[in-house]
């Protein structure tokens, strides 16, 4: 029996060290040689400075600013607490807040269809990718906000428009820190 309780504890002992420390390291070191910029986050960096992310959303609340995804992480894109609500769709609170929101943003784009990821958090709650439709519905406010044409914002939103992947997988996107970092480069007044 003791022989078989020294052989357990070498036992986890060794796997600890390989899949708890070498595998890991081993891993992370090709794949910073390899991919380092998918390694480290997708880092957008500005001026030499971090402004975000292109994987894990922020909240963007100006007027002058394109809107991402509610947020249900923590106190909103909290990483360190990233889920969903888990209120499920006949939950009154959940119908409360959503229809709160949608009157919310419907004020700034009346008559037109609220698009629903502009109203709903994604099941992380870090998603930094708005719907085309949700990013279309925003260009009236921030044209009128920043004094341009709504063809003009229309077009960069156009431009930012990804596509499904193989044009099967997934669906299409715009990521809203890209947009709005462009939006910033352009300035005011056509």
């Amino acid at each position: 029996m003791k022989k078989q309780f020294i052989t357990s504890l070498l036992m986890a002992a060794v796997t600890t060290i390989l899949l708890g420390m070498i595998y890991p390291l081993t891993i992370t070191g090709i794949a910073q040689l390899l991919f380092p910029e998918k390694a480290n986050g997708q880092l957008v960096i500005r001026k030499g400075e971090v402004v975000g992310s292109r994987l894990i959303g922020q909240p963007f609340t100006g007027p002058r600013y394109f809107h991402s995804r509610p947020s249900a992480a923590g106190d909103g894109y909290d990483a360190s607490n990233s889920s969903g609500s888990n209120l499920g769709p006949t939950n009154k609170k959940l119908i409360e807040r959503v229809n709160a929101d949608a009157v919310q943003v419907q004020a700034e784009n009346p008559g037109a269809p609220v698009p629903v990821d502009l109203v709903t958090t994604s099941g992380s709650g870090l998603d930094p990718d708005i719907s085309p439709a949700a990013a279309l519905f925003q260009v009236p406010r921030i044209a009128r906000e920043r004094e341009l044409s709504e063809e003009r914002v229309r077009q960069l939103v156009n431009i930012h428009i990804r596509h499904r992947q193989f044009g099967v997988f997934g669906e299409p996107s715009v990521n809203a820190l890209e947009l709005n970092l462009d939006l910033d480069g352009m300035g005011t007044r056509d």
